[in-house]
This record gives structure tokens, sequence and C-alpha cells, in this order.
């Protein structure tokens, strides 16, 4: 699909959105003027970033609602790492998501979505409170397809070549981002033919998710043809291997780098970021929107008077 530039020779482009504004409960997401911020809450005793901090009920929610007030405008909740591992059960996983979701849920109106695959996680997640399924097997599985049609919930269709916590060789691709735009848009049209209405679909490439660092880089550098399918698209870049691997840097040191890549990928068409540092993201994210003309500036001083500055 087309892209429209900012301006004649920018290097910033708007994707065309076949459906821009987004009601998530009582807030309204304006994709066409707007990058939202999503922030990461890993209720997991072995989460690849934090190594548990979240893992404790009231810590999840504690941080939930910290996010919040740093400036996220949605907070994702999950309870099964994507890493290769044992299956979380179903009461299990929804154990763990289900009353952050529902104590987040009683203190904010933030977009909340639940970070999940399996259908009666979903199901139950959306009742406590959920706006969103962030489905990263790319809603392979039709009856998750179906909570998310019945309850009129959005849904987040993120590419990977397997389900979470299996375990799958080297990854291959020919052109990653042509084969996972192709995949995007069959699971696309895949879910409007299962009865989820066009205007809650999302997509995600899955930075990572079945990919080397190249492929990631790959991705990030050309990210507009993902959102130029038309859909909202999500930009999952925080601290995660490619960052590390391309820096040389553990976890606690890849923030500068997430920060630049997902800077990259809002100037290709990228409308939410999903994030561990929000005050550090909400700034990258409020100059981006100023330069783009979809914000003032928090107060304008500089040279404003009679005397210049330097």
């Amino acid at each position: 699909m087309e892209q429209t530039p900012v301006h004649p020779g920018s290097p910033q482009f708007v994707p065309h959105l076949l459906h821009a504004r987004h009601t998530f409960g009582q807030r309204v997401l304006d994709f066409d003027r707007q990058i939202a911020l999503m922030a990461i809450i890993n209720r997991t005793p072995d989460s690849f970033y934090d190594g548990g901090r979240t893992f404790a009920l009231q810590a999840a929610v504690d941080a939930s609602l910290q996010a919040v007030s740093d400036g996220a405008d949605w907070v994702d909740i999950g309870g099964a790492p994507f890493a290769p591992g044992p299956a979380i059960p179903a009461a299990e996983e929804a154990d763990r998501i289900v009353p952050v979701i529902r104590a987040v849920r009683d203190a904010s109106d933030v977009v909340i979505s639940a970070d999940t695959f399996l259908p009666e996680v979903a199901e139950q997640a959306i009742k406590a409170g959920a706006n969103v399924v962030n489905d990263t097997t790319g809603l392979r599985n039709r009856d998750l397809a179906a909570v998310v049609a019945e309850t009129g919930a959005h849904v987040i269709i993120t590419h990977s070549l397997a389900e979470p916590r299996t375990v799958l060789g080297r990854p291959a691709y020919t052109d990653v981002v042509t084969e996972v735009a192709d995949f995007l848009v069959r699971q696309v049209e895949l879910a409007v033919m299962l009865g989820i209405s066009e205007d809650r679909i999302l997509v995600d490439p899955g930075h990572d998710l079945n990919k080397n660092t190249l492929h990631s880089l790959d991705i990030t550098r050309r990210f507009a043809e993902i959102a130029g399918l038309g859909y909202p698209t999500l930009a999952a870049v925080s601290n995660k291997d490619f960052i590390g691997e391309t820096l040389n840097l553990p976890k606690p040191e890849r923030v500068e780098g997430s920060i630049a890549a997902a800077v990259m990928c809002a100037l290709g068409g990228a409308r939410i970021l999903r994030m561990h540092n929000v005050a550090a993201a909400r700034s990258a994210i409020n100059v981006v929107e100023a330069a783009m003309g979809w914000r003032q500036p928090a107060y304008l001083r500089h040279n404003m008077g009679d005397v210049n500055q330097p």
C-alpha cells in the first residue's frame, strides 16, 4: 500500500489506515495522529527482561499503575513467556493475569491487553476488563478467534513461525519482510472471515520471534512495508536480543538502543510501541509526535522574546 510522506522529501511516512480511530472501552486512540505507548507487565517467574520482578500479584498491579503514571496509554499483561519451555496450563496462566487485569481496570481506564494465545484465558481476561487479546501465534487458533469475535475485543495478530514455548530450529527466510507481510495479510483475512471486525484488528511483525538479529534489523529498516498494510502496527523492540547483539550489551544496558529502534519504527509508521522503560519511551514519543505536528511542545520560551538566545 502507498505511503504518504508528511512533507515532500521527508523520511517520515504516515500509513493510510483503513480504520484510524479505535475505541478501547473509555479510551479512543487516533492512530492518524498518535503513537500509543504500551507498557509491558510480565507476571512470570522467568521473564526474559525483569527476571520475575513483577511475578507477585501486588508487584504486577503496582508496576502497571506506575506505568500509567509514567505515561503509558496501554498495559500489556502476560503470564507465559514466548521462549521454549513447559506449557503453562490455562488455569495457571489465568490465575496469573486475570487478578492483575481486574485490579488495573478498577483503578484506571488505560487500554489493557492480555498477552495470551489460549481461548480460555482470553475469555476470562476480557471479562475482567481487558480490551485486547495480544496473540503471538497470529490467530492460528480458531477458538481464540471465536472469543474475540463474540466479545467484540480487539486483537493483535503477530507473526511467528512457531507457537510460544516450542522449540524451533534456525529460522530461514528468503525475504523476511515480504514473508511476514504475506502472513499478516492472510491471517487478517482469516480473522475477518471468522467474524472479527476489521476495525478491531492490529498487527505486529514480531521482532525476534523466530527471527535472528539480521531479520529483526531488516524489519526495523523496512517497517513501512508492514505498516503499509493498513492496520495499526505494533513494534515490540524493547531490550530484545537483536538490540543486545547489535550493541554487544546485556539487557539492563539496552535502553538507548531500544529507543533508537522504536523511533525508527515510528518513523516507518508504527503506531503502538511496546516498551519496558516507560518514562524514557514517553519522552521519545512526545518528541516524534511534536515533530510530526501532532502535539504542541510543553512550552515555548527559547528565542521567543526580543533578545536572541544561543
